[in-house]
């Protein structure tokens, strides 16, 4: 991969996450709370310490993302986090779950569309761990 995409490809990732985050941190985080309770995944003080921890962690996951600090530390990180997350995802989709998704805010309901954007970033950061791994060798 050319290294100005893989620049491109790793901000996009990097804002995908801070835009993830300010979302979130802009509501009230029992708002969150509820939307990740209504998934019925986690019990409940899981889901009291998801809420509270996750869109901190996106944030500084997509400021490191943007410095580029211990890239592949922080890709890897972000790759897993998102396969976490489709998996999530695709489970309470194949399960017939009606919930808001919750990756940017309440009102993302969870469909096709979210899994294919959500899948697109899987792919993305997986591109981004990829790169940031050849490149050291290199």
């Amino acid at each position: 991969m050319p290294r100005v995409l893989a620049i491109l490809a790793r901000l996009a990732l990097a804002t995908i996450f801070v835009v993830a985050a300010i979302a979130k941190l802009r509501q009230p985080w029992l708002l969150f709370a509820a939307n990740l309770d209504a998934m019925q995944i986690l019990p409940e003080q899981a889901v009291l310490f998801v809420a509270r921890v996750l869109p901190w962690t996106e944030l500084v996951l997509g400021v490191l993302l943007l410095t580029g600090f211990k890239l592949r530390y922080t890709a890897a990180f972000a790759t897993a986090l998102l396969a976490i997350f489709f998996s999530v995802m695709l489970r309470l989709y194949l399960r017939g779950v009606e919930v808001d998704c919750g990756c940017f805010g309440p009102g993302d309901p969870l469909g096709p569309k979210t899994l294919v954007r959500d899948g697109a970033f899987l792919v993305l950061s997986s591109g981004v761990t990829f790169e940031s791994f050849l490149r050291r060798r290199r």
